[in-house]
Order: structure tokens, then C-alpha cells, then sequence
């Protein structure tokens, strides 16, 4: 869902699954057809009108992952401003339900731990999610 203010400037909603697996969680390397191309993220995307956060979550991990997962908790929203938009995410935690993830719509995928997220790029609406998710990686 997105709403424009009197200066054009862009408010969207987006949803993100922190997919966890014992002490992994699955990141997502955005591919070259999308915004900041080779920086990571939790897989999702935008919510679409008449849907609840969570429906779209599912929809969206079918889509992009081809599996079907159990929203859970979440885990933080935050709100972060680009040039020409402003993201308002949700996290959740998830558990995978059915299906192994493929990348549709992500250069690659991969299973990390608390240690290897501290390595990659991540996008920068995506850091506090990150930061809150290593330290529920590290309680398991």
C-alpha cells in the first residue's frame, strides 16, 4: 500500500519474513532488475490494498520463495526514509510451514548465522530488523 503526501514524496508499507530455522535466518540478495541491487534483505514486499499484514507476508513469500510459512512474532517496524520514498517495515519472525526456498525474484539466497549477518550488505530499512534478529539467533 502507498499513499502520497502534498510533496509527491511516497509513504509505502512493507512487510519482511525473518524466516528462522534453529540459528539461521534466511536473507535474500536483491538481484540487478531491483532498488539497491546487491544489498540483502528479509524477503517480502508491499502490502497490497484490503490486505492485513500478514496475508500479504504469505502471498509474498509464495511469490518470491515458493513456500509457504507460519507468521509469527513481530519483530520490529521501522521507518526509513529514501529520496524519493519513505518505507514503513514490519518484520516477523516466521517458521517455514512447506516448501524449500527458491529465488524467483533475489540474485541468491542463503541460510546465515548471527556472525555471518554482521558480513553482508544489508539494505538500510532492513538494519534494525537485523540487529533485533541476531539477537534472537543468538538465544536459540
Amino acid at each position: 500500500m502507498a499513499d502520497v503526501n502534498q510533496s509527491g514524496h511516497r509513504t509505502i508499507e512493507v512487510v519482511a519474513a525473518a524466516i528462522i530455522d534453529g540459528d539461521r535466518v534466511l536473507a535474500a540478495k536483491r538481484g540487478p532488475g531491483m532498488d539497491m541491487p546487491g544489498h540483502w534483505e528479509f524477503p517480502g514486499g508491499k502490502i497490497e490494498e484490503g490486505e492485513t499484514p500478514d496475508k500479504a507476508l504469505v502471498r509474498e513469500l509464495r511469490e518470491e520463495l515458493r513456500v509457504v510459512a507460519e507468521v509469527g512474532d513481530t519483530i520490529t517496524t521501522t521507518v526509513h526514509r529514501y529520496p524519493d520514498k519513505t518505507i514503513t517495515l514490519t518484520t516477523f519472525a516466521c517458521t517455514l510451514v512447506n516448501g524449500v526456498p527458491q529465488a524467483t525474484e533475489h540474485s541468491e539466497i542463503r541460510w546465515v548465522t548471527a556472525a555471518e549477518m554482521a558480513g553482508l550488505t544489508w539494505a538500510p530499512a532492513d538494519r534494525e530488523a537485523v540487529d533485533k534478529t541476531s539477537v534472537l539467533l543468538a538465544q536459540k
